[in-house]
């Protein structure tokens, strides 16, 4: 079953990598949409084209085994007070959802965490940083740091940053450590090896559950050599793959994500099952990837929307070009569009 996530939407504000961006996508409760019918009553364009701007993000059976996996290794975890704790890295090609599972775990675990212990309004019990390009030891650290408002000092050096950042975030009782993009860590560079022990190092000293993302991590170098078993004895890999569309079940999981998008959908004109009756289509225009599919959903909303039109039809999606991931296996051509619709 794919349903909307627990108000996943959120306002642009900080970024996500730092405490204040992250607690407000956390907190954030979007005022209740009403569905465009005669008793819902006049609904500002711009409203609407922020609304499918942002679009809620659907939860997907990949997701709940991402939410079930998690739970499992902080039970794990829980008690185990130095050496090797086990994590997780979801992996997969780009655009299949790897973050947004990742931001929507963190997400689960922080109000859940705040529901059972609502006194400690002090804490952090999840970090969510990304990996930045190029990466050194001390960048990497100093993003922990930065999620957290530490002010740094340049004269502090990597030693120092490090153990600051390890001793609050043992005084948070932060739990859950999320690390996006770490693909981006070449090993076989001296950087990146150091920037890899440094994060094996943080997972060593903070009791936490780790949960890396990454683009296709089983044939980076990040698992290769004595390094790459290290990380393979400790993490297992969930393969975020595309959804497939090849049996029934498979079907009817890619129809109940397209049927769930549609339901959220704001057009005045638009005939309800338009977009199921067409998942195959989507399915083969996205190659299953979730993010595609989001985009080609909201964007073809936004047109309807500005161009007056207001219902998403075949000819409207075939018109959209997307990433370039999904493009290249398309398999139906894309007309060349000529005029604007009226």
């Amino acid at each position: 079953m794919v349903t909307p996530t627990d108000s996943a939407r959120y306002l642009p504000s900080a970024p996500q990598t730092t405490w204040q961006g992250w607690d407000t996508f956390v907190h954030h409760n979007p005022a209740p949409v009403p569905a465009q019918n005669a008793d819902s009553g006049p609904w500002p364009k711009s409203a609407r084209e922020d609304y499918h701007s942002e679009l809620a993000i659907m939860r997907t059976p990949a997701m709940g085994d991402v939410f079930t996996a998690v739970r499992r290794l902080l039970l794990v975890n829980r008690r185990q007070q130095a050496g090797a704790r086990r994590g997780l890295i979801i992996s997969g090609p780009a655009a299949t959802g790897k973050t947004t599972t990742m931001m929507a775990l963190g997400r689960s675990f922080q109000l859940a965490q705040e529901h059972r212990q609502p006194q400690q309004s002090q804490s952090r019990p999840v970090l969510f940083i990304s990996v930045p390009p190029a990466a050194t030891p001390k960048m990497l650290v100093s993003e922990f740091a930065r999620f957290l408002g530490m002010p740094l000092a340049e004269r502090l050096n990597q030693t120092q940053i490090t153990n600051a950042v390890c001793d609050l975030l043992c005084e948070l009782g932060t739990q859950l450590i999320l690390v996006d993009d770490v693909h981006l860590l070449d090993t076989q560079r001296r950087t990146g090896a150091e920037t890899s022990d440094q994060l094996k190092y943080l997972g060593e000293r903070i009791p936490a559950t780790f949960v890396y993302s990454a683009i296709d991590i089983e044939t980076s170098s990040l698992l290769s050599g004595v390094r790459g078993a290290q990380i393979a004895g400790r993490f297992r890999i969930f393969r975020h793959a595309p959804l497939a569309y090849g049996s029934e079940h498979d079907r009817a999981v890619w129809g109940d994500l397209v049927q769930a998008m549609e339901g959220l959908l704001r057009l005045r004109s638009h005939r309800p099952g338009t977009l199921p009756r067409h998942a195959a289509y989507l399915h083969a225009r996205t190659g299953g990837r979730i993010g595609s599919l989001s985009h080609l959903i909201r964007e073809a909303a936004l047109i309807a929307i500005a161009e007056g039109s207001e219902r998403i039809t075949k000819q409207l999606l075939s018109e959209i070009e997307l990433d370039a991931a999904a493009e290249s296996q398309a398999r139906p051509a894309r007309p060349p569009r000529t005029t604007p619709r009226t």
